[in-house]
């Protein structure tokens, strides 16, 4: 058998289709794919766009010269299935169902396991999702929120904070299932999380619910100020939903999401603007040292990533409040297409052994 494994991974976006081929960890070649709002918005559901992204992906690796049959593993981006715990899962029938049903929700990420599995039959090769942002590993002490109508939901970045956590654990010589770390992607939507000994132990709902304010969600708000509001008839159900994700945070403040014009702003002497930026800094330390707690103070690293991270200005700002807590490490950008790949090679290399998609408490 060949040391050497080739791995088509795919990533569909809102309003773009990433694909990637590795041999083993190296990246090969790469492709984004651009879908317009007009062309997109003549599909009425996210299966609805099946056969365009299918198609688009085929065409590209057509013109690319790879044969589909020459892969020994096809990944495609984790959608919004029932929470699992993190891991490199095989597609199979049941995963299909739950993606095709959308059981928490329609989301273009849940596009990938479908074509990644028709493509591997054709290929006749395996296929796989690794961490999708359901990704539940949170103790009981966690999801305890105050009310039990309420309990704390995990929902991260967890393929980016799972990669760049081995990352971190190559660079420090040691294992990620031996560390203690916490983890915080920046990104439009922000996650903090808690990482012990490999799993993630705590988290903010990064998509709508705690946490620190992020460009464009509203983190967590004073909480009676906010069912005053909901009940004021000021704000609408769907407005209200709007302010909490989508037209929060930064894009509240400032009207605007574009975080290289807040960056430039703040270069500028913009008070108005570093004082909005320096705020969403200060609530991500907080929430650094709130988790802080959960390991007794024992923290190997704190890590981050995402776009923002390349702005070292703002990390700097961080910093200097969480930096006596344990050493800080950078890794700016997202790895989603290499953590993809990635994830599929532990299991060709015999690493790691493939998960059966089978969420607690559902019945096979």
């Amino acid at each position: 058998m060949s040391d050497t494994f080739k791995i088509l991974a795919i990533n569909p976006g809102s309003t773009s289709t990433k694909i990637s081929v590795f041999e083993n960890e190296r990246e090969v070649w790469s492709t984004k794919l651009t879908h317009s709002e007009s062309e997109l918005s003549n599909y009425g559901h996210i299966f609805d766009q099946y056969e365009l992204r299918k198609g688009v992906i085929l065409s590209k690796l057509n013109e690319a010269d790879f044969d589909i049959s020459s892969f020994d593993a096809i990944v495609g981006r984790g959608g919004v299935v029932y929470p699992v715990e993190g891991g490199t899962y095989s597609i199979d029938d049941r995963l299909i169902e739950d993606l095709h049903k959308g059981v928490q929700g329609e989301h273009v990420s849940n596009l990938g396991a479908p074509i990644a599995s028709e493509l591997s039959d054709t290929a006749g090769c395996p296929s796989f999702i690794v961490d999708p942002v359901v990704v539940d590993e949170m103790e009981p002490l966690a999801r305890l929120s105050g009310h039990p109508d309420l309990p704390r939901r995990s929902i991260l970045h967890a393929l980016n904070q799972k990669a760049v956590s081995r990352m971190a654990a190559k660079d420090l010589g040691r294992s990620y299932s031996d560390l203690n770390l916490i983890v915080i992607h920046l990104g439009g939507g922000i996650s903090v999380g808690a990482h012990s000994k490999g799993r993630v132990i705590d988290v903010n709902n990064a998509l709508n619910g705690d946490g620190p304010f992020t460009p464009e969600r509203s983190g967590g708000l004073p909480v009676g100020d906010l069912v005053e509001l909901c009940f004021s008839g000021k704000r609408t159900h769907t407005e209200i939903k709007r302010m909490i994700k989508g037209a929060g945070g930064i894009v509240a403040y400032l009207g605007t999401n574009d975080m290289m014009k807040v960056e430039e702003e703040v270069k500028k002497g913009n008070s108005r603007y570093e004082l909005v930026y320096r705020a969403m800094a200060y609530q991500i330390s907080k929430e650094i040292g709130a988790l802080s707690t959960v390991f007794k103070g024992d923290v190997d690293a704190i890590v981050f990533t995402g776009g923002i991270a390349y702005d070292s200005t703002f990390i700097g700002w961080i910093t200097e409040r969480v930096k006596f807590i344990a050493d800080v490490l950078v890794y700016p950008g997202e790895k989603e297409m290499e953590a993809l790949a990635l994830g599929a090679l532990r299991v060709l290399q015999g690493s790691e052994k493939a998960k059966v998609y089978n969420p607690e408490g559902k019945a096979p």
